[in-house]
């Protein structure tokens, strides 16, 4: 392969891994505490607790990898907040180099550092996030974000990356015996990396992850894209109501399955139900994850109120987690309205 082709094709698979792993935002910390602020998206209140904590003790583990979590998370544009975070997770790492949850926050703040580096940057990035994953696996192997997120690490990166679709399965058939419902979330992200959509959608139908943090996020993420799948590339409206139907039904305090349901509606050219459907969405959980005011910006310009177009795409732009994916579009439509 030309070599400019190679780092062309290398930098937008960076990208799409980027996109793809996703932060796991639950089951990183064992301490009560965090975890509950860590699922409820609560960083700034975490970092002042583990602030606090590390003044007390020093040797708190669990508070020294949630300082380096919120001051990764708060704010990713904000460059000294990052690198104060990667500084955090070094220390933690050093400090307690037995813990898996030190291994866990540094792959999150190098993972985060993806989203807007160079080609080159980002391949290392990409390499120490595999290091560090593989760590927490091997110092923690119940650890369900480790061996998640290392599994689409596996299916995501091409082989020159270090990716590997039978290294994806090992870590499946690690855990098919002991915890049937993780191995059940692997397999259909194994599933969807073959463009096996049947089998990825009977996987997560199968999927019973009770109460299980970490198992529930993925499950949304997961039948996010399957859904995805079959409402744009497989052309398939109707499923794809199904399923995020289903996800709503499923976990109905969470914003995707009506995100979800809005974006069918946009498509079926149906703009009151995806606004209403889009609205819904913007006050449950999770919503900060999902580009709502961008398809809401295009579901109004369609309707043809440029004012509250304008102002939903601004709001979206103006989001520290505004979904990478969206922003040009977004930016290209406001443009747009002058």
């Amino acid at each position: 392969m030309h070599e400019r082709a190679f780092w062309i094709r290398t930098s937008l698979t960076a990208a799409a891994l980027w996109a793809g792993l996703g932060l796991a935002q639950a089951s990183i910390f064992k301490d009560p505490q965090f975890e509950s602020l860590a699922e409820a998206g609560k960083y700034a209140e975490m970092e002042q607790q583990a602030q606090a904590r590390l003044k007390s003790n020093a040797a708190d583990v669990q508070a020294s990898a949630a300082l380096a979590l919120a001051l990764s998370v708060t704010d990713p544009d904000d460059g000294k907040r990052m690198e104060a975070g990667a500084k955090q997770a070094k220390q933690c790492v050093e400090q307690h180099p037995t813990a898996a949850v030190c291994q866990l926050v540094r792959a999150q703040n190098l993972y985060l550092q993806m989203s807007d580096a160079g080609m080159f940057k980002a391949v290392r990035l990409m390499d120490g996030v595999k290091e560090a994953l593989n760590r927490a696996l091997e110092l923690d192997p119940s650890s369900f974000v480790a061996r998640v997120q290392l599994t689409k690490l596996y299916l995501y990166a091409p082989g020159v990356l270090g990716g590997s679709t039978a290294k994806a399965k090992e870590l499946e058939a690690a855990v098919r015996s002991s915890q049937p419902e993780q191995a059940k979330l692997l397999r259909a992200y194994i599933a969807a990396d073959a463009k096996k959509w049947n089998d990825m959608e009977s996987e997560l139908a199968a999927l019973k992850p009770g109460k299980d943090a970490a198992l529930l996020e993925e499950a949304r993420a997961a039948t996010m894209q399957l859904a995805t799948h079959y409402l744009k590339d497989a052309k398939e409206p109707a499923k794809a109501k199904a399923i995020f139907e289903s996800l709503q039904r499923e976990q109905p305090t969470y914003a995707h399955g009506a995100y979800g349901l809005g974006r069918v509606h946009a498509e079926a050219g149906q703009t009151d139900e995806a606004l209403r459907y889009f609205e819904k969405a913007k006050t449950l959980a999770g919503a900060d994850e999902l580009p709502i005011d961008h398809r809401l910006g295009d579901v109004l310009l369609a309707k043809g109120d440029k004012a509250q177009a304008k102002a939903a795409y601004e709001r979206f732009l103006k989001s520290k987690r505004a979904n990478p994916n969206n922003v040009d579009a977004a930016r290209k439509s406001l443009a747009s309205l002058g």
